[in-house]
């Protein structure tokens, strides 16, 4: 049946259809049952590719209004004018769709790879799956930050447009195109944070960022913090990227060091001083997931400082490093007109 359906699976690139057939073949040896309930969640998720490929075009069936004359453009400038905490107000049907059928993506993929672990397939073909996981996490993620920096209301014009335009092919595409696609900078750098588990030490993060450097197949994201205009809230916001850490627990930590004179610090030193703080989030293991946990609360608290003027990071290191790449012309690689 998987040979007979794959020409259906439109909504799935190469690489994921020859696992998606691979796995179909293993659990319909090993737990035939069980690979009915994996066909049921496909069929699904294929039901959801196909509603937003014959969805119109976003510049043809948007028009903010009606009677108004509307274009790709349109859509555009109005989201540079939409404010984060009602945005899902103000994007068109087939962007919710897209972001439904990503988290349906994601959900089949680590169903599919529980089901393998379950029935004992080779480690090679669940680390691909979790791969093939991984990158529908992070192409979320992009696409939640662009969202934050577009709704940002200091955020320069140009920036925001750019990065509306990100948004735009994101939605536009959103059944052919991953993170590799628009920002392989940022699935590096995700990619690469992903895999460490920092070790904390003299809090200098050289043994981290050494690592990072080792893993990541597309050095900008991290060359970018060694510029020597970098400031310094923009450090910051890369040491929390680092450590999984947010400002403030690097600081009391930091503090505590200073305080007992001493030159390093253990994970385990970490855990115990900051297990008061509801913020602390020292990660048990390391992953898409976790990474997208570290992303969320380090928004969260950036939000925060921004909002109260307290000392920090008012911005993620993703947002920083993309906002550069914007204003340095960088693109989403396709014109929406």
């Amino acid at each position: 049946m998987g040979e007979e359906r794959d020409g259906e699976w439109i909504f799935l690139d190469a690489a994921e259809r020859g696992l998606v057939r691979q796995a179909l073949d293993i659990v319909a040896e090993r737990n035939p049952r069980q690979r009915a309930v994996i066909e049921g969640m496909l069929s699904r998720l294929g039901s959801l590719g196909e509603l937003i490929r014959d969805s119109p075009s976003l510049g043809s069936s948007w028009d903010g209004g009606a009677g108004r004359a509307f274009s790709a453009d349109t859509l555009i400038e109005h989201l540079c004018r939409v404010r984060d905490y009602d945005i899902d107000l103000h994007i068109p049907t087939k962007a919710v769709l897209g972001q439904g059928y990503v988290i349906a993506k994601i959900n089949f993929l680590k169903a599919l790879g529980y089901t393998l672990d379950a029935v004992g397939a080779p480690a090679s073909l669940r680390e691909s799956v979790e791969r093939e996981a991984a990158q529908s996490i992070y192409t979320k993620l992009a696409e939640e930050l662009f969202v934050s920096i577009v709704t940002d209301p200091r955020g320069p014009p140009h920036v925001k447009t750019g990065a509306a335009r990100f948004l735009y092919r994101i939605w536009e595409e959103r059944v052919l195109i991953e993170v590799d696609d628009f920002a392989p900078l940022l699935e590096s750098a995700w990619e690469a944070r992903s895999k460490l588990l920092p070790v904390l030490g003299t809090m200098l993060g050289t043994q981290e960022v050494f690592r990072l450097f080792q893993a990541a197949r597309d050095q900008r994201f991290l060359d970018y913090f060694s510029e020597e205009d970098v400031e310094p809230e923009q450090l910051f916001a890369f040491e929390e990227f680092l450590f999984g850490l947010s400002h403030e627990e690097i600081g009391r930590l930091r503090a505590h060091m200073a305080k007992e004179g001493r030159a390093c610090i253990s994970l385990d030193v970490a855990k115990s001083l900051l297990s008061s703080s509801t913020a602390s989030w020292l990660p048990p293991q390391n992953g898409a997931a976790a990474l997208y946990t570290s992303y969320k609360k380090r928004r969260v608290n950036a939000a925060h400082r921004a909002l109260s003027g307290a000392s920090g990071p008012t911005k993620t290191a993703e947002e920083y490093v993309m906002i550069a790449f914007i204003e340095r012309g960088g693109s989403p690689l396709a014109d929406p007109r």
